[in-house]
């Protein structure tokens, strides 16, 4: 297999993590590329199910490189800990595991920042994980206040740790933060960080130059996206969105390789839609569908264990952002969630003032107006967790399968039926 992009393609938790797992045994290395702590990815496998956050879920497999790429924002305190928790459960990291040091660095304030800034001015929660993930971006973007993990191994980084809490207190302090906040402790945070820095000094590596050279020579590389296509920051459902571009066009600047290299996507798309947050939903179904799909389905955020908004496929949606993301074929997750249901509906075009539509509105206030048009197909109420066959499954769940790929214009080739490895279809 050539190199393989994986990228959700709904509002994320669409259950990446298994389909990483299960493409990293064709693949030499694993690449995560965007986001933070935010993004929970869950793997199942050997009966033991295991929670990241920030190493790439293809660290399962021995002898595969996990690479934490430069559009990656880290908190040193919880990659420590994440290494730490694989570790005493036989995980084996140290050789496999590889940070960048281009990557931008969380601290404490960037939490506080997150905590003051998170409701939205219309009072509409953004949904932000509260872990700081956004005002690191913001600095990243803004230059003077942001540090890379690279800064750590060069002289004068204190002085610079200094020189930006003394400039966050500044801006914190008006906004109710105390001045002696242990957010804003210069001198204890040095020591604290001081401590991550040597810890992960066998990790860091110039991983842009690692990934040219890899794919240069012919190295089988995977690139893990983290949330969904929809919560991009600049093509999602904008201000309800993360802090990066989680669709296919973050890949390259997250990673520092170029498109040309990319051979295959593969979009992530769970057999309905669920959403964490803040923002419009069109096909949500707050009624006892919405609460089956949850109970079914166990959606609770992999991080925040938050209860997920739940709903039908929207097609609308996922045709837009298998186009955005370059999607070349689907993977659909969790169909044994919809086994119990004796009719399930795929949402194929909107209403928006009066008028039917098949585009995905480009302002979040059109989005918010949208009636969704729904088809109704037939459920096939029979448990399917046990299939490991397309052809062993029920008619009428192939005819959903066949349905989807028709809706939003990609071949199916992944059916997930259950949360382990084992649980899965290969089509064709």
């Amino acid at each position: 297999m050539a190199n393989t992009a994986v990228i959700g393609l709904q509002w994320g938790d669409e259950a990446k993590g298994k389909i990483v797992d299960i493409l990293t045994e064709n693949h030499d290395i694993v690449v995560r590329y965007q986001g933070g702590a935010n993004a929970g990815h869950t793997v199942v496998t050997g009966g033991q199910t295991f929670k990241l956050s920030l190493i790439p879920s293809g660290i399962f497999r021995a002898g595969v490189r996990c690479v934490i790429a430069n559009g990656v924002v880290i908190n040193p305190q919880t990659l420590l800990a994440e290494i730490d928790a694989l570790k005493d459960r036989g995980v084996r990291v140290d050789a496999d595991l590889t940070v960048s040091s281009r990557a931008h660095v969380i601290f404490p304030w960037h939490m506080e920042e997150d905590r003051i800034l998170n409701e939205c001015p219309t009072g509409e929660a953004i949904g932000t994980t509260l872990r700081g993930i956004g005002p690191c971006y913001r600095d990243k973007i803004g230059r003077s206040h942001a540090v890379r993990v690279g800064d750590f191994y060069e002289a004068g980084w204190r002085e610079r740790i200094v020189a930006v809490a003394e400039a966050k207190r500044r801006m914190l302090e008006p906004l109710g933060v105390p001045a002696d906040s242990p957010a804003l402790d210069a001198q204890a945070i040095c020591e604290e960080y001081s401590g991550y820095a040597e810890r992960l000094r066998p990790f860091v590596a110039d991983t842009t130059q690692f990934l040219l050279d890899a794919v240069e020579a012919g190295k089988r590389v995977l690139f893990e996206g983290a949330q969904g296509a929809l919560l991009d920051i600049d093509h999602g459902t904008f201000p309800y969105v993360t802090s990066s571009n989680s669709s296919g066009v973050g890949i390259s600047a997250g990673s520092g390789v170029p498109g040309r290299h990319i051979h295959k996507v593969v979009g992530v798309v769970k057999a309905y839609c669920t959403r964490v947050g803040g923002g419009p939903f069109p096909t949500e179904q707050d009624n006892d569908v919405g609460r089956h799909l949850r109970d079914r389905g166990n959606e609770y955020g992999t991080v925040t264990r938050r209860p997920r908004r739940c709903g039908w496929f929207d097609a609308v949606a996922a045709r837009y952002t298998a186009r955005l993301s370059g999607a070349d074929a689907l993977a659909v997750m969790l169909l044994d969630v919809l086994s119990a249901l004796p009719e399930i509906q795929i949402c194929t075009a909107y209403e928006l003032d009066g008028e039917r539509t098949e585009r995905f509105p480009d302002h979040v206030e059109r989005l918010r107006r949208v009636r969704p048009i729904y088809e109704s197909l037939p459920g096939w109420q029979r448990e399917i967790r046990a299939v490991r066959r397309l052809a062993d499954l029920p008619v009428n769940a192939r005819k959903y399968l066949d349905r989807l790929a028709e809706v939003v214009g990609r071949p199916v080739e992944i059916v997930s039926v259950g949360p382990d490895r084992e649980q899965t279809v290969f089509v064709g």
